[in-house]
């Protein structure tokens, strides 16, 4: 069975798949980082270095390869080896094995070849730091401008929505509300674009065993749009996610989590730091790691979060919550995911922030990323 534990409040809740079970309240031993909020910017130039960036926008680099073929190494010409496994895309790179695209600038078969260039600057959070990207359309980018196997930096896309209370908003932003997690909106399993798929039996407000918080989605038509590019919908940009070492573990921990201010469709409100912010916005990461053993894995958010390992739900907090909080032991695990020691594995993360006035978002781990980040491409 799997096994997650989660916290919401002052109680901790451990539950197998679907089912709830309140123990005793815990304090995580794993470094969470409750301190005050910073949003300051600043230089990130000598972290950036470390993170596994690539040493030039494109120079020798290689290019993207398509759904055929893996997308390529380390700039300089490196070969193929290690990115998304070739005949089938995404989905079938758990391996990590896949080849193609070697040579100076790679060309492969229908991927995008863009090349992100190095980042120098981030704003920072209470711990780690992060950086918008420029904007992105539903083809995707495979080459993310990230080399290397010892991740720092994951990237990945954030997609602003405008909410329910705007001309043209979305009619799941800025809607509903919730105390704690509504499990099971979406399946257990990711589709065959590395979508979540839709489940939700809440779209009504009555309350309910399944629906503790009443109404939480409005349709399956409506939620394909939060991790799709959806043009007039949705505004997508490349976001890049520093995470600090600490010891074994790696850290990202911001308790004011707005990376789209001044961006997107530039919607406002005040959160609970008295300032104004762009609310309203999915997260969605896709990484792989290679399972060796006494691994963990923690996030803290609100509001929705959901994280997949090898294609399998492994931390379900979906639905409107204050920040609420799973912890995932891989070795508990295991044979509900399906892993192996010594095996590499797709980790993919989405999360939406869907309501004023907070917005954290945590990620603690011990896990070694071993790709710094895939986008896959969006289907409309």
């Amino acid at each position: 069975m799997l096994s997650t534990i989660a916290f919401v409040g002052d109680r901790m809740w451990s539950f197998r798949l679907r089912s709830w079970q309140p123990i005793a309240f815990g304090l995580f031993a794993f470094g969470l980082v409750t301190g005050p909020s910073s949003c300051s910017g600043g230089a990130f130039s000598s972290e950036a270095t470390d993170a596994g960036l690539s040493g030039g926008s494109s120079g020798a680099g290689s290019g993207a390869a398509g759904a055929g073929g893996g997308a390529s190494g380390s700039s300089g010409g490196g070969s193929g080896a290690g990115g998304t496994s070739g005949g089938g895309g995404l989905r079938s790179g758990t391996g990590g094995s896949g080849t193609g695209g070697s040579g100076t600038g790679g060309s492969g078969t229908g991927g995008s070849g863009t090349t992100i260039p190095p980042i120098t600057d981030f704003t920072m959070a209470e711990v780690g730091g992060w950086k918008l990207g420029p904007p992105v359309t539903g083809a995707g980018v495979m080459d993310t401008g990230l080399g290397g196997t010892d991740c720092r930096v994951l990237v990945g896309v954030v997609r602003d929505f405008r909410g329910r209370n705007e001309p043209g908003g979305h009619a799941d932003f800025e809607s509903y509300a919730g105390s704690g997690p509504t499990l099971g909106l979406i399946e257990g399993a990711l589709g065959p674009d590395g979508k979540p798929l839709y489940a939700s039996k809440c779209e009504a407000a009555a309350m309910s065993a399944a629906c503790p918080s009443g109404q939480q989605t409005s349709s399956k038509f409506n939620f394909d749009q939060w991790y799709r590019y959806t043009d007039g919908v949705n505004k997508p940009y490349l976001l890049y996610i520093l995470f600090k070492p600490q010891s074994d573990l790696a850290t990202f921990s911001s308790r004011t989590f707005f990376p789209l201010d001044n961006a997107g469709w530039g919607s406002l409100a005040i959160g609970d730091d008295s300032r104004q912010h762009n609310f309203g916005f999915t997260t969605e990461l896709h990484t792989k790691f290679k399972y060796n053993g006494g691994e963990f894995f923690v996030f803290e958010g609100d509001d929705d979060v959901w994280v997949f390992i090898n294609g399998k739900l492994a931390i379900d907090l979906g639905g409107l919550h204050p920040a609420a909080s799973g912890m995932l032991d891989l070795d508990t695990s295991a044979a509900a995911l399906g892993l192996t020691k010594g095996s590499v594995y797709l980790l993919e993360l989405f999360h939406a922030e869907r309501h004023t006035t907070g917005s954290h978002f945590l990620v603690n781990t011990t896990l070694k990323f071993v790709d710094c980040g895939i986008i896959p491409p969006d289907v409309p």
